[in-house]
């Protein structure tokens, strides 16, 4: 029995309270409540790895990896021409006590597809032509395209099963109210205050969940939840260290094997707007490359990431590990510019998210720029002021921190699309250099039409091809690539990479263990 002291003075003075709780429950702690468990309409961060405790999809990835694996389908099978993808599902059951079928899945993916659903995983499902039931226990998907990300798209929290009388039951309440066949069940939701998932017992997967409950504490400040785990009143904190008091925990040997970092499918980035003078020179995108010093950047966060030279992280499958890149330059970015007929420099605008630490990061590029000529006024803009401005080609450069790319799948083709093809570069779009390689966008489509999976290898090396034209081509300067550090409580086990899941983030809930 985990034994915790209701009243003592710190407890009181944090204005928390501190129940007992059994060896198998753990509490993690929020700033703020989860906005629905809806997994047709949850996007966000916070809510990821608690949708994906409460519902399968029929694939899903390893425990602490991005190899995928058979979730609720037993087995799958691949045409040849990469255009029909056919799974056998495993027996499962949802939490009011119904079989899971084929049907659930079918209705599952058309109430995203279905626009009055306002999915924002719509879009994922692109390649489906229609959805066919095959027998109660198979389910067959027709695609208009082959698709290599079509496996990784049904491991998406929007692919998650959902039963239909749940959601007709409640309704647009459903995200209040989630029913599926995951690992755990909702037992209460006081919003504001706690949410508390209980072991769903009849869970198909052997051994899993290894916890009992998971009460999530809404409402914790960072520090005060910092101060907490320190006393061993809380096991994770959702919001991770505060960046104020990072350094300290950090070199405190005494949290030694508590403090986690790994990799993030994440990259910060400098967008310049390819369609706006001088930007419309490949020299200028260069020098900007060279002029930036990722490494004083890297510690302005307390060496939070690592240096960044490519779109993709280096935990991304495609990453080109001996891409030499623009290193920091500052005479060679002079150059560039004088040879663009800009020696004496220019004039610009750089747009930056409002919240800490990004104005910081901004005033550094903005120093690393003035050193070469560019002088550039920042625009520090609330959240959707920068993405509108993005969105709608009128800001020449953004600083993309706090709304860094964050693969929504690990899998090279996802940092593409959204944000650097030609589909990106639209009104509203998410592409905010504006940058369009017709001639990259077929690579593309042929790279994801590549679906067997033994030529897996030749994919990733034509994504490798196609992020090596667009690093020489430079509509980006990436700066870098954010680790993410959870801080644990003595109590908590399990293997390491769990903590640092790069899918199911933060934590993969349903492999954690406790040691007591």
């Amino acid at each position: 029995m985990r034994k915790l002291l209701l009243a003592t003075t710190a407890a009181v003075a944090l204005g928390v309270s501190a129940p007992a709780f059994a060896a198998g429950d753990i509490i993690i702690t929020y700033k703020d409540d989860v906005s629905t468990l809806d997994p047709a309409i949850g996007y966000d961060w916070q809510n990821w790895s608690i949708i994906k405790s409460l519902f399968d999809g029929l694939m899903d990835y390893k425990p602490g990896t991005t190899e995928l694996v058979p979730d609720l389908a037993e087995s799958y099978e691949i045409s040849d021409d990469g255009k029909t993808f056919t799974f056998k599902l495993r027996p499962a059951k949802f939490t009011n006590g119904r079989d899971v079928t084929a049907e659930d899945v079918k209705y599952s993916i058309e109430r995203v597809l279905d626009p009055a659903t306002q999915s924002p995983g719509a879009g994922f499902f692109g390649s489906i032509d229609t959805i066919e039931v095959v027998d109660p226990m198979t389910v067959r998907f027709n695609l208009n395209r082959p698709d290599a990300t079509f496996l990784h798209v049904m491991a998406l929290n929007f692919a998650h099963v959902v039963p239909k009388e749940e959601v007709e039951k409640y309704g647009a309440d459903f995200g209040k109210n989630p029913v599926g066949s995951g690992a755990f069940k909702m037992a209460e939701w006081t919003l504001g205050q706690r949410l508390v998932l209980e072991k769903n017992a009849d869970y198909w997967k052997p051994d899993t969940p290894k916890l009992d409950t998971i009460t999530f504490e809404f409402g914790q400040e960072p520090n005060v939840a910092l101060l907490r785990l320190q006393r061993g009143e809380v096991d994770v904190l959702g919001d991770g260290i505060p960046p104020a008091q990072f350094l300290e925990v950090k070199a405190d040997p005494q949290y030694e094997g508590q403090i986690i970092e790994g990799g993030q499918l994440h990259t910060g980035y400098v967008t310049m707007n390819v369609n706006t003078k001088p930007f419309d020179d490949v020299r200028v995108r260069q020098a900007v490359n060279m002029a930036i010093n990722k490494d004083r950047i890297v510690r302005i966060i307390n060496n939070r990431a690592v240096p960044a030279n490519q779109p993709l992280p280096p935990s991304m499958p495609g990453y080109i590990k001996d891409l030499e890149g623009f290193a920091y330059d500052p005479e060679g970015a002079k150059k560039l510019l004088a040879d663009a007929g800009l020696a004496d420099g220019f004039s610009t605008e750089l747009y930056v998210y409002n919240t800490d630490p990004n104005p910081r990061i901004a005033q550094a590029i903005q120093q690393d720029l003035a050193a070469v000529g560019i002088k550039a006024e920042i625009k520090s803009l609330a959240q959707a002021n920068v993405i509108a401005a993005g969105g709608d080609g009128s800001a020449p450069m953004i600083w993309s921190g706090g709304m860094g790319w964050i693969a929504d799948f690990p899998d090279p083709s996802n940092f593409y699309g959204p944000i650097l093809g030609c589909g990106g570069a639209v009104q509203g779009g998410w592409n905010w250099s504006w940058y369009c390689n017709e001639e990259l966008d077929a690579k593309a489509a042929a790279a994801d039409a590549m679906t067997d999976p033994a030529q897996a290898e030749a994919r990733f090396k034509a994504w490798s091809d196609i992020y090596a034209q667009i690093v020489e081509e430079a509509p980006w300067a990436p700066v870098f690539n954010e680790q993410r550090f959870t801080f644990r409580s003595k109590r908590m086990g399990g293997d390491d990479a769990l903590y640092v899941d790069p899918v199911h983030i933060p934590v993969h809930y349903d492999a954690v263990t406790v040691n007591e």
